[in-house]
């Protein structure tokens, strides 16, 4: 049941959600109409999305000081790792229906936990083991090896190394966020894709309509206020009651494409989303009984 304190933290995370659906589907959307590279999506998005995160920033008490970060270093390193991840998804965006992509994009919490047993040495208990592998049926079932009318197998390739480079933030983010505050983690991210983004596209970028660039612009405004809102819910619930409403993208996904493609997903692709979902909230829901097992029930009376 959730808890009275944690209902706005709850909202702005389902919109957040709702507004990352909107944003990948505005950019497939526009791939359609004309050649759209991965390049100018990674550079619309941050171009229109920053002043969403300026914004933010301005609004917090630290004013500037709460984008100074102690580790540059691996801010750099988070940025690399972030800007190649959203190059591949962007590229599977392209080539694979909407529906397909996203849910091929929540494989990423399964590679970030494989990830941090190898990298963190985190003990991984049964619950979760079940989940990792009813998460990879999922997939199975998504990717549909050899069937026939299966995706196209450079889409999922593009897709499944983004999850993966995906995973390898959300392990990197760990370390980083001891120090780091996660306004400073989201602007320079968003600095390094508007630079290395707005790089690339002037080798490899196209000449677009005003329409096409209305809807690229939009796409990048719904990705700076998914981003906005999806931090700022952090300060109002818990991750593990917050994580399980990320999957409502996979609805937002099936909608935006029907509505903008007429794209209809398979009964496969249906199956893989449930099963890739049930993988993802029954983690969070088991994290949420081991935290509370580990918890002293004066901490638990104080929140």
């Amino acid at each position: 049941m959730i808890r009275s304190g944690s209902s706005y933290g709850v909202t702005l995370r389902a919109v957040s959600a709702l507004c990352f659906s909107l944003s990948f589907g505005l950019m497939k959307w526009a791939a359609t109409l004309e050649p759209v590279a991965a390049s100018e999506m990674v550079f619309y998005r941050a171009l229109f999305g920053l002043p969403v995160v300026m914004l933010w920033v301005a609004s917090q008490k630290q004013g500037l000081e709460a984008i100074k970060t102690k580790r540059p270093f691996v801010h750099l390193w988070r940025c690399a790792l972030g800007v190649s991840g959203i190059f591949l998804i962007f590229e599977g965006i392209k080539h694979l229906p909407l529906a397909d992509a996203t849910t091929i994009g929540f494989t990423a919490p399964i590679f970030a936990t494989l990830l941090s047993i190898v990298l963190l040495k985190e003990s991984v208990g049964i619950h979760r083991w079940i989940a990792i592998l009813i998460g990879f049926l999922g997939v199975i079932v998504v990717v549909r090896p050899g069937a026939e009318g299966a995706p196209p197998l450079v889409g999922l390739l593009f897709s499944l190394a983004g999850a993966f480079v995906a995973a390898s933030v959300t392990v990197t983010l760990r370390q980083l966020g001891k120090t780091e505050s996660a306004t400073s983690i989201v602007f320079w991210f968003f600095i390094a894709c508007a630079l290395v983004g707005g790089t690339v596209s002037l080798f490899n970028g196209h000449v677009h309509s005003l329409a096409v660039i209305g809807v690229l612009s939009a796409g990048g405004l719904a990705g700076g206020f998914a981003q906005m809102l999806m931090t700022t819910s952090l300060r109002h619930a818990p991750v593990s009651t917050l994580a399980p409403l990320d999957y409502l993208q996979m609805v937002g996904a099936v909608l935006l494409g029907w509505a903008l493609m007429s794209d209809v997903p398979t009964p496969a692709t249906l199956c893989g989303a449930a099963l890739i979902a049930a993988s993802g909230v029954y983690t969070a829901w088991r994290e949420r009984v081991r935290q509370r097992e580990i918890t002293p029930p004066s901490a638990n009376a104080s929140v």
